[in-house]
């Protein structure tokens, strides 16, 4: 295994130089710096991370907390904040709660040491009782994806999940929809119901507690089965909006004998790998899960670049509509934005 030593005297300069080209901590001149990376990468070179951790006081390591990493959001968000962190010379400590509220806090806990140098949170189902045990942490924490209500000791960046339940219900007004149901998973979901039934409001229409339907369980099987539930209990139904696995919707529908849009428009939350190939593309309420992680775990690297916690911020990104194949004008009206309101 080649040495720190080897590396300095092909380049022809100091070990210390060499340290400081590998760790980032002091800047060296361009042309020297190329020179110690050129020698890196011949003799093949790789830094002791644990002796540079304990000469710097750093681990260049940050950890990022989700939920799983089965679910395409999810596994989105893993892979941008890696990305974020590979440019910045960092490296990925990953831990899944899998939806388990106690091995989150068993993880939280493990964390409490300083283990890492900065800790991000994606997610907020089965942490957010947790959190208190991060109080005394020595690291930088920031949350994101947080759908319930932000707690104040920690920065949040996230999505405006009530916006995009609105923008999901403005579109279905706007192609004179009023029969409607809602398949959403409680309490987690609650900000999008709460949206959508604003953009109805906005028309003097209610979508009531009995139109709004919870899956038995997170799988396509049980997003069909509630779909099966909210067409049985309304006949006349000529919409339904999905906050997750709206896919599910899809199948209850072609078993019914609906034709989606024509019968049935169906929305969906999220633009989920698969989408598009769909028997009927969906049309999609879709998250900028992308440049939310990127902001999230920028300004982790800020604030251990400054050597300051950051500040308690609450950072809320815009969804967005793609309109697809799968919605369509209610039976019986005219054409898509039928008179109404529209949104500035």
């Amino acid at each position: 295994m080649a040495t720190m030593r080897e590396v300095a005297e092909l380049a022809g300069v100091t070990k210390q130089t060499v340290s400081n080209v590998v760790t980032g901590r002091v800047p060296v001149r361009p042309e020297t710096a190329a020179r110690v990376r050129s020698a890196i990468e011949e003799l093949g070179y790789t830094p002791n991370l644990v002796a540079r951790s304990l000469a710097t006081g750093t681990t260049k390591t940050v950890g990022l907390f989700v939920p799983t990493v089965v679910k395409p959001f999810y596994s989105e968000i893993v892979e941008e904040v890696e990305d974020v962190l590979e440019q910045h010379g960092y490296h990925l400590l990953l831990c899944t709660t899998r939806l388990d509220g106690e091995r989150a806090r068993r993880h939280l806990a493990g964390l409490s040491s300083r283990s890492v140098d900065a800790l991000l949170i994606a997610g907020d189902r089965d942490l957010i009782d947790h959190l208190p045990l991060l109080a005394d942490a020595r690291f930088p924490v920031a949350l994101c994806a947080w759908e319930s209500e932000a707690p104040g000791d920690f920065p949040v960046v996230t999505i405006d999940y009530e916006q995009a339940g609105y923008l999901a219900g403005r579109h279905l007004r706007q192609l004179g929809h009023e029969r409607v149901a809602v398949l959403a998973s409680l309490p987690a979901h609650a900000s999008r119901v709460e949206g959508f039934r604003r953009a109805f409001a906005r028309d003097g229409l209610t979508v009531p507690d009995s139109s709004v339907f919870v899956p038995s369980e997170p799988t396509l099987a049980g997003s069909a089965a509630a779909a099966r539930a909210a067409l049985a209990a309304d006949p006349a139904l000529t919409a339904i909006f999905a906050t997750h696995l709206s896919h599910g919707v899809l199948e209850a529908a072609t078993q019914a004998g609906l034709s989606v849009p024509d019968d049935l428009s169906v929305i969906g939350h999220d633009d989920l790998q698969g989408s598009w190939r769909a028997r009927k593309a969906l049309t999609e309420v879709v998250f900028p899960k992308q440049e939310m992680a990127r902001q999230a775990t920028e300004l982790l690297l800020r604030s251990i670049t400054e050597r300051a916690a950051p500040t308690n911020s609450l950072q809320m990104l815009r969804p967005t509509l793609i309109v697809r194949e799968s919605t369509g004008p209610a039976t019986g009206t005219p054409a898509a934005d039928a008179g109404l309101a529209t949104d500035a």
